[in-house]
């Protein structure tokens, strides 16, 4: 212990701790947010007060010196840009009727939604590597708001289906960029200590994007057109990507996990694993397109062609793998991760499906059905924030609080899809969508920080980025394949709704535009008989998606419990290591 009168030696070392790096290479990990998944809202990024201080306090005494000024513009721009992301990915349902009326897409109208899930899934590994050891956030950042607003611009002015779903494509890889590299900022500004809340901020943000998507684009297509939404979408991008650019200091550089890669910013680039990228994309999207809608075996059969060569390149090709397959071959990490992918698929079937409930089942407006995921998403925030605040405030095993809240969200689950019908009351239905979020918001927060019990901390990084991944492609999986499910549903009940009816009349463009535009079901001028058939189209094809997800939570559960609760560390040495961090954070050497 040194001499406590020894006040210039204090003194000195104090300063030295107050300048140093917050991240060492056991604390270099984070989420992507429900996402996505939810990954997920302030405006700022708020103090605690008290005791703790001013929360940008952790962004001052990082490695980048960002002072209280720059910590505020970051946030804020950061904000908008992870907003604009989120909106896309919920709004969509809202809007689908009428852009389907207007490029005749009644049957690809599902795509409206996953291509651009799809395309921000696959391409956030890609942003990972660059911003790993090759670009510094504040270049990617730019970039990807740029992208995004190109995407947007695109979408807008669309006339053919093909062009419409490349604009959401582009638009998808800009988005893939701002939440990968907004949970990257979160590593390398804010200390250990703090990671936990300022996730659950950075979800909180992500998710309230996810909860007004709807309402927005449900008040603003009817009134201006959906074209003008999108384009508008564009120079708030532009606007968000220079606020964070000229916010972040110009000297913080990529994040590195070990010693710094020296080596020419082309030769790097030429080491991108880039037909890696390639081929795991194209398996995704021939398995989601051969589940969707129609069942086709072939492009099943492709999916998993193109897998395996995507497999070979990881193994025996790529030098440095788009996914570094080698980390997976942990139990605790690849149970983990199926787990995630699974769960969030399960989550996304209520962020896609109750909005389409409240307009077809319901009859309500696209803005006041959109504002149905107000309450799951708020309750998504608040389970993150609560669980980080209150238990997640030391290294160890969450094992059981992951296994308990994942199997209070399956419970949740179930029971949405069996009120899931007209006579449903308001009350009780919002109270279901919002405990589901609460249990989706505290499992992400817990199984990120089990995952991190669970892995070496030398592959903190690594680990809690395929973990980001997993969650992304569950998205896609969710919307795609939930998609097809309820596609097929729809359409079986209301071919023998309508044959029943024996009256001669050909309603096949009905039944397609009935199975694309949920809003038809009470304005498209059907008679009382045809609506009845409708409704209860609607109300079989969503209990059967819900159901179908409990089935897949049920899964999950068994996986993310064969996780197992022993950690990579033994539990001494972490006591060990906490007792450490504490002593340095009073600025107490250790014997």
């Amino acid at each position: 212990m040194p001499d406590p009168t020894d006040h210039d030696d204090a003194a000195g070392r104090e300063s030295v701790e107050e300048n140093a790096p917050l991240l060492a290479a056991a604390s270099a990990s984070t989420s992507s947010a429900d996402a996505a998944s939810d990954a997920s809202s302030h405006t700022t990024i708020p103090g605690d007060g008290g005791e703790n201080g001013n929360a940008f306090e952790d962004l001052s005494k990082s490695q980048s010196q960002v002072t209280t000024k720059r910590g505020v513009g970051i946030a804020l721009s950061m904000w908008v840009l992870i907003f604009l992301q989120a909106i896309n990915m919920s709004g969509m349902p809202m809007a689908q009727s009428t852009i389907a009326e207007d490029l005749n897409a009644y049957d690809n109208a599902m795509w409206f939604t996953t291509s651009y899930i799809i395309a921000m899934s696959c391409f956030g590994p890609i942003v990972g590597r660059l911003a790993g050891a090759i670009f510094s956030p504040r270049v990617l950042i730019a970039g990807a708001s740029t992208i995004f607003a190109i995407g947007g611009a695109l979408t807008s002015a669309a006339h053919s289906f093909g062009t419409l779903v490349a604009g959401r494509v582009v638009a998808g890889m800009g988005g893939a960029g701002i939440l990968t590299l907004g949970i990257i900022l979160v590593i390398q500004l804010v200390s250990d200590k703090r990671r936990g809340l300022f996730i659950g901020f950075v979800n909180l943000c992500f998710t309230v994007g996810l909860s007004l998507g709807a309402v927005v684009f449900g008040a603003v297509v009817p009134e201006f057109g959906w074209r003008v939404l999108f384009l508008a979408q564009a120079p708030l991008s532009l606007l968000g990507g220079l606020g964070v650019f000229f916010s972040l200091p110009a000297h913080l550089k990529a994040h590195v996990a070990g010693p710094e890669d020296t080596r020419p910013i082309m030769t790097k680039l030429a080491n991108i694993d880039y037909m890696g990228a390639l081929t795991m994309i194209a398996s995704i999207v021939l398995f989601l397109a051969g589940l969707s809608g129609k069942i086709q075996p072939i492009l099943l059969i492709l999916s998993v062609v193109v897998l395996m060569i995507f497999l070979y390149i990881e193994y025996k090709v790529a030098s440095e793998p788009i996914i570094p397959l080698k980390v997976l071959s942990s139990r605790g990490q690849l149970l983990t991760c199926l787990a995630q992918l699974g769960f969030m698929a399960a989550r996304w079937t209520v962020l896609f499906y109750t909005p389409i409930f409240a307009l077809a089942v319901r009859g309500l407006s696209p803005a006041v059905s959109g504002a149905i995921l107000i309450p799951t998403n708020a309750g998504f925030g608040s389970g993150g924030l609560l669980v980080g605040f209150f238990h997640i405030r030391r290294k160890g095993s969450f094992w059981l609080p992951c296994v308990v809240s994942i199997a209070c969200f399956s419970l949740s689950l179930f029971f949405i899809g069996q009120v899931s019908t007209p006579a449903v009351s308001p009350a009780l239905y919002i109270f279901l969508v919002f405990l589901n979020g609460l249990c989706t918001g505290a499992a992400m927060n817990y199984t990120l920080h089990h995952l991190l019990h669970l892995v070496p901390p030398e592959t903190h990084f690594v680990a809690t980025s395929l973990l980001g991944t997993f969650r992304g492609f569950a998205g896609s999986f969710g919307v795609a394949i939930g998609g097809g499910i309820f596609g097929r549903t729809l359409r079986g009940v209301l071919e023998d709704g309508f044959n029943k009816l024996d009256d001669g009349k050909d309603r096949s463009g009905m039944i397609s535009k009935l199975i694309g535009s949920p809003a038809a079901v009470y304005h498209d001028g059907l008679s009382a008989t045809e609506q009845d058939i409708a409704i209860q189209g609607y109300v079989a094809a969503l209990k059967t998606v819900f159901t179908g997800a409990v089935v897949l939570a049920i899964v999950v559960i068994a996986i993310q419990a064969g996780a197992g609760w022993k950690g990579a560390i033994p539990d001494d040495q972490e006591n060990e290591d906490e007792i450490e961090e504490a002593m340095e954070n009073r600025g107490v050497d250790g014997d």
